[in-house]
């Protein structure tokens, strides 16, 4: 019988079908078994090295980076850049496959689980642990950190030994500066493109940079690719100017007294941008932007009598020209007629600059190429004398900087101008009663007048005084030597300062929230435990009625909440799936200033004790995982918010103001003696 036209291709089909079966069958054994290490194959072939190197950088190294190089770049050793995007889509962390885990999967208390390294970080427990290679990258800072602080200590035991450091920081004489610093741009380069100013600046200082800015390179940014347009693909060519503080904290970027960012190219408004703002602790101020528009001529809007942003060229508005006819009509009645310069964008890619930036009474000033372009008024909280750091980076080739009209001298350099070795400052010895509430204030080591502004004012409230209330500093320790020394005076002559042995750092300040709950439950019995910043100004007797609101039987956990607040996922401070991988935070109150109750601290150092405690780098947020847990596993948790516990600066009826200078916290204090509690907004 004839076969069917059909049969043959009947049967390639089958047997193409089970072809591709078995290939499916293949593969899906391949992921099921072999995907994983693979993974770990193509990882290590493409040098992800970033473990091996975090576990293995030497102490021994970190001791010649942080202890033996110089104050100056060690103060300012800041890698920052501000992208277009301000790194914002940077390192983000991917999204895990499996979902976020449970509760009691995010606190597991089996055995087999390694539990966190840090008992009480005053001493005992700390020294007990072995140094084993499966520590998470929080523990190995806080592993190095305790090294170096350990060594640090012992350095000033030897200053003890020899006797006083021939140096102005210890023997109180003004240090003497030059009046006028420059530096050609190799310098820059060498120093980590930074210049010192010894004694910060003055009205009529004057910076003049000679540079040129480089021609556009291409920056790839995420939002513009899911947009398709350009393949998310910008121009940019911008760079930075910075006037610089002191960086008090390692991990910590120094305060930004003024930011400076030209941007030729690569602004969101497609035009050419000069954007100024200010950065204290992290936080950033409301941007000025000159974008080629004119600022008005109000007195409200001048800076010593200049334009805050002068009129140049843009490529989308065009001036409207007058008529002949009218231009001759004007002429004929008489009609006086202003001839009206508009010149081009004051910086070109390629070309070289002179930009000059000068300190007057009210603002900074700033000349490109002997014109005014933009002024920028000073800030509350901000002060020249501490600009003791110029930074230039970005797309910029620098080829010299000269500082002229300099301060000679700089009092507050010397901590013994500032500390007022008084009997009346002096802290009263812990009480042997149980107290009402404990204050622990987080201190950086080189922060001498803010803690005497502290001791000046709120720490002199009536019920302080009366030992109802204790309040202490925690401050860990600094990498020079000469500070510590001076920190170790200042602690045994006032008698409030807990000194814990550790290097300072920024992602470490969860060690000292657990030392203060520490300090309030076993060296004094509190009913009540608060943590602020040395830059917080606390109404003491507010505070305790607030407290006095909620029955004594309750537990309690006051602040300014957060609630439902989301973890950042981009940019440099990022937190990963790993460190916390559901989409919200607990609720948590902000840093600045909260109290919690006894029983909350004791379950804290019991976690803490039976290493159970749960330990991230955001010591607010870490306060409000410990809090939830102990209100899911032990009795429910009263969350008391109000705004008046104030996150930024200060507002009418404060309890708690953040972000006050010492000379703001005088000015509070004063306020209040009289009777009214109104903030200081000055310069």
């Amino acid at each position: 019988m004839k076969r069917a036209k059909s049969d043959p291709p009947n049967s390639r089909r089958f047997r193409l079908s089970h072809f591709l079966f078995g290939i499916g069958v293949l593969y899906l054994l391949f992921v099921s078994c072999k995907f994983p290490q693979f993974l770990r194959i193509v990882s290590t072939l493409s040098g992800d090295e970033s473990e091996d190197r975090l576990e293995g950088a030497a102490v021994g190294d970190s001791e010649d980076s942080d202890l033996s190089k110089s104050f100056v770049s060690s103060v300012y050793k800041d890698a920052f850049h501000r992208r277009l995007e301000d790194n914002r889509d940077q390192g983000a962390p991917l999204r895990p496959n499996t979902e976020p885990r449970k509760e009691e999967e995010r606190f597991p208390e089996s055995p087999k689980q390694i539990p966190p390294r840090y008992g009480r970080i005053t001493g005992k427990i700390m020294r007990e642990y072995k140094r084993t290679n499966d520590l998470s990258v929080l523990e190995r800072m806080a592993d190095e950190a305790w090294i170096l602080g350990l060594k640090a200590w012992k350095d000033v035991d030897k200053v003890d030994e020899k006797g006083s450091i021939k140096n102005s920081i210890l023997d109180g004489k003004p240090e003497s500066c030059p009046s006028w610093v420059s530096m050609n741009g190799d310098e820059l380069i060498k120093g980590d493109n930074l210049m010192f100013l010894p004694c910060g600046l003055a009205a009529g200082s004057s910076i003049t940079v000679v540079g040129t800015p480089h021609y556009a390179h291409k920056e790839y940014v995420p939002q513009l690719a899911k947009t398709k347009r350009g393949g998310g693909l910008v121009s940019v060519s911008q760079f930075m100017v910075e006037l610089q503080g002191l960086k008090s904290v390692d991990g910590e970027d120094p305060p930004k007294i003024l930011h400076l960012n030209p941007r030729i190219r690569g602004d969101w408004s497609k035009q050419p941008v000069i954007e100024h703002n200010t950065c204290y602790r992290m936080h950033w101020g409301t941007s000025q932007r000159c974008d080629g528009l004119p600022s008005g001529d109000e007195e409200e809007m001048l800076v010593d009598g200049y334009k805050r942003c002068e009129k140049w060229m843009r490529n989308d508005i065009i001036d409207s020209k007058e008529s002949k006819t009218t231009s001759w009509f004007k002429r004929f009645i008489g009609r006086e007629q202003k001839p009206e310069m508009t010149w081009p964008f004051p910086l070109v890619e390629g070309r070289m600059f002179v930009l000059t930036l000068r300190a007057g009474v009210d603002g900074y000033h700033i000349n490109i190429g002997g014109r005014h372009v933009t002024s920028f008024p000073y800030r509350t909280g901000f002060t020249l004398e501490d600009a003791t750091g110029l930074a230039i980076k970005g797309d910029v080739d620098v080829h010299s900087i000269y500082a002229t009209s300099l301060p000679t001298s700089h009092p507050s350099f010397s901590p013994q101008r500032v500390l007022e070795m008084s009997e009346t400052w002096k802290a009263r010895p812990l009480p042997k009663h149980p107290i009402k509430l404990f204050i622990g204030v987080l201190s950086a080591s080189n922060h001498f007048a803010e803690r005497m502004a502290v001791r000046k004012t709120w720490m002199q409230s009536a019920a302080i005084k009366s030992s109802d209330v204790v309040a202490r500093f925690f401050v860990a320790l600094n990498p020079r030597t000469e500070v510590n020394a001076v920190l170790k005076k200042e602690a045994a002559y006032f008698g409030d300062i807990v000194i814990l042995p550790f290097m300072d750092r920024y992602e470490l300040v969860v060690l000292k929230t657990v030392s203060i709950s520490e300090f309030g439950i076993q060296n004094v019995t509190a009913a009540y435990v608060m943590k602020c910043d040395d830059d917080t100004f606390i109404r003491v007797d507010t505070v305790l009625r607030e407290i006095e609101k909620v029955p004594q039987e309750k537990s309690l956990y006051m602040g300014n909440l957060n609630l439902r607040h989301r973890p950042l996922r981009n940019g440099k401070w990022a937190v990963t799936y790993e460190e916390w991988a559901e989409e919200v935070y607990p609720p948590y109150a902000n840093g600045p200033a909260y109290v919690i109750s006894s029983d909350i601290v004791t379950f804290i150092l019991s976690q803490h004790k039976d290493r159970k405690l749960k330990l991230f780098k955001m010591e607010d947020v870490s306060m409000g995982m410990w809090v939830e847990r102990y209100n899911n596993t032990m009795a429910a948790v009263q969350y008391s918010h109000n705004w008046k516990f104030c996150q930024y600066g200060c507002m009418e009826g404060y309890f708690t103001a953040h972000y006050q200078s010492p000379r703001q916290m005088i000015c509070l204090w004063d306020k209040l003696s009289r009777g009214r509690a109104r903030c200081c907004n000055f310069r």
